[in-house]
């Protein structure tokens, strides 16, 4: 079986079921599931590493847990996030660094935040697929004061709407909205011919991604706090409750994104 192309899957119609995950059984179990396309997210900083956010994750990082997740699902299409600091400051490091992913498996690149048209331009030019990130952007958490839910205001959700039509007329093939207005979402999402995906962005999305430790409810906080003190984000949903297994709960998953029953409303913002 060929790997399916983002092009085919936008043309099924069907929403986009995406997961999170970082290694290859994982990423086997997903497929074997019905998932569409699988994320190595950066975000393996906090869910596998214990840190308090996405800094400190490295190319290298990135590059071994592409391996892994490209072991384990060799048919399904895979983003992986570019880490902070390897995009940002220089278009031709960041063609270098995105190839490298690709050469580890990867067939899209994801990067983060609304200003990086002449870098997503460039790639795109160089036949890099790139997903651009808007709305939260983890890497950027201690610049927007921790973890906070973004285009509330007219003047935010007129930014982030114009830089998703500015990252889709540069070349972006997907863009990603995290922590945002449902409406905000569903709106640019109409008005812009690029794919989206949501997190915490409502059901109008063209799909949805979760990390796979939040579907099955696993996910307790980052090392040295107490996990009683975790409370997780409105946007997950433990899909392992109820289910008879951990690929019963993923199947559970990608059926509800397909049926738009979930993200519901309780999901939302």
């Amino acid at each position: 079986m060929r790997k399916q192309t983002l092009d085919q899957l936008v043309a099924s119609g069907e929403k986009i079921a995406m997961l999170t995950c970082y290694d290859a059984t994982f990423a086997k179990v997903c497929a074997a599931a019905g998932v569409d396309m699988l994320l190595v997210g950066d975000s393996l900083g906090m869910v596998l590493q214990g840190a308090e956010n996405t800094l400190q994750v490295t190319m290298q990082d990135m590059i071994y847990h592409t391996r892994c997740v490209a072991a384990g699902a060799p048919e399904t299409l895979i983003m992986t996030d570019m880490p902070f600091g390897s995009y940002e400051h220089d278009k031709e490091d960041a063609c270098r660094n995105a190839q490298a992913l690709l050469d580890a498996g990867a067939d899209i690149v994801k990067i983060e935040g609304g200003g990086l048209v002449e870098t997503t331009r460039y790639l795109a030019e160089r036949g890099i697929p790139v997903c651009a990130h808007l709305g939260f952007t983890p890497q950027s958490v201690q610049q927007l004061g921790g973890y906070k839910i973004q285009g509330k205001t007219e003047e935010s959700a007129r930014k982030i709407t114009q830089d998703a039509i500015d990252m889709s007329a540069a070349g972006a093939c997907m863009i990603l909205f995290e922590m945002m207005p449902a409406a905000l979402a569903g709106h640019i999402t109409e008005t812009i011919k690029t794919p989206t995906i949501g997190i915490g962005a409502g059901v109008d999305c063209s799909g949805q991604v979760l990390v796979i430790q939040d579907l099955l409810g696993i996910y307790t906080g980052v090392a040295g706090k107490n996990p009683a003190d975790y409370k997780a984000p409105r946007f997950a949903r433990n899909f392992l409750a109820g289910s008879d297994s951990i690929q019963q709960a993923i199947a559970d998953y990608v059926q509800a994104v397909k049926k738009k029953t979930f993200p519901a409303a309780e999901h939302s913002y």
